[in-house]
């Protein structure tokens, strides 16, 4: 029995010794198990949608659709470069950090130097390069764990933006309309379809050409490629280099959608990201992954799951984050079903069935979690209900009340 490397894994049956079936029929598995997988991921989402339909009269609408789609560019570019990242055995801890560093910059070189916005846009972008560049050289040339060297580039990317920004948000207006702005007609704007261009740029990288091929190859064994004669160390630094890009431009695209630069955007992103990547199939352990199916995760946790805490109520902009709060705990729970299900992994390597088990288990697993979280949302919107009321009856009180002797 002999496994082909690629996205899907397929056993060759022969009848006595084993034979390379041909270069047409290898393509056509590949494709088969692509396809099958995403058709899994969709079945999730169209599952989603139609449950938080029944739970919302608000939910099904051109408005929640456009909304949806114009903000998801800056998660859908960021997700790519995580991507990559994973599947080459690396990851980034710093894009959400690295993201707010670069909407600083454009913030401050369009309002206070006031550059000409492609050369803002430039800023934003060579910032990230930057800041992936230095990930990728310190990660190879010390051999320091990736986690480590992203987890610092963290820390010092958010403090750049709280020092670009004096920890103040800064509105640009309308200087970035043709990036943001949803175009006449099609409710959605420029920057989604560059994210979905994006996207299948970022599936054709990593399935047809030698340098896609190098990440699978670095992920699955790093020391068999450097055996064979590959320079492992360009494509490392690269590919940590091009997820700086991505959240650079990130930046880019969550600067167009507000209009304004927030010192604090970007906090927890990189959980997002990784928990979407991971849903959406790829590997934590490196060698292993597809971009369209991150997409479909990022759409299943971050696009539809958040949408819908917000239209059936559950109060994300209180004092207590209790949106951000259920969030994680998806994030968490969907992490746990892909990552410590080690017999089904076991088996998916040995099975020449397409590998929709995975999919299913995840669609089965937010099925059953629907009514707890029904119930949770019309709970906390009932404390959210109670504080306000007594916010406003305490302000109330305090205004209406004779000032005290001596003020």
């Amino acid at each position: 029995m002999t496994k082909w490397p690629g996205r899907s894994r397929v056993s060759w049956l022969s009848t006595g010794d084993d034979h390379d079936p041909g270069p047409a029929i290898r393509d056509r598995a590949r494709v088969r198990g692509a396809i099958g997988e995403s058709a899994g991921l969709v079945l999730v989402l169209a599952v989603l949608v139609a449950l938080f339909s029944m739970t919302s009269d608000h939910f099904l609408s051109r408005v929640t659709f456009t909304t949806l789609a114009n903000q998801l560019p800056a998660l859908a570019v960021i997700v790519v470069g995580m991507t990559l990242v994973l599947i080459a055995g690396g990851i980034d801890l710093s894009v959400g950090s690295v993201m707010a560093l670069g909407a600083a910059v454009l913030g401050v070189t369009l309002t206070r130097w006031h550059w000409p916005v492609p050369l803002a846009l430039a800023a934003c972008v060579g910032v990230g390069v930057l800041a992936g560049l230095v990930n990728g050289l310190v990660t190879v040339r010390w051999s320091i764990p990736s986690f480590i060297v992203t987890l610092g580039m963290l820390e010092v990317a958010r403090g750049g933006a709280y020092v670009a920004t004096d920890s103040r948000s800064v509105f640009v207006g309308s200087a970035l309309d043709g990036v943001g702005a949803p175009l006449s007609g099609l409710g959605v704007s420029p920057a989604f379809l560059m994210a979905v261009l994006l996207v299948v740029a970022g599936q054709v990288l990593l399935t047809r050409t030698v340098f896609g091929r190098y990440l699978v190859a670095i992920g699955t064994n790093r020391e068999a490629v450097r055996l064979s004669g590959i320079a492992t160390a360009p494509v490392e630094v690269a590919v940590f280099t091009l997820s700086g890009a991505l959240a650079g431009l990130a930046g880019i695209f969550h600067v167009a959608y507000l209009e304004s630069v927030d010192p604090n955007a970007g906090i927890g992103l990189e959980l997002s990201a990784i928990a979407a990547v991971v849903i959406g199939g790829t590997s934590l352990m490196g060698g292993d992954g597809a971009i369209g199916g991150t997409l479909i995760g990022a759409l299943c946790l971050d696009g539809v799951a958040g949408t819908v805490l917000t239209v059936i109520g559950i109060p994300g902009l209180t004092p207590v984050p209790w949106q951000q709060t259920v969030f994680v705990f998806l994030a968490a729970m969907a992490c746990a079903l892909v990552v410590n299900d080690v017999e089904l992994d076991a088996y998916l390597a040995e099975s020449t069935l397409i590998p929709l088990d995975r999919q299913l288990r995840l669609a089965s697993l937010v099925i059953k979690s629907v009514p707890s979280l029904a119930r949770l949302g019309h709970q906390l919107r009932g404390q959210a209900a109670a504080a306000l009321s007594f916010e406003a009856h305490t302000t109330t009180t305090h205004a209406t009340a004779p000032p005290k002797a001596g003020w």
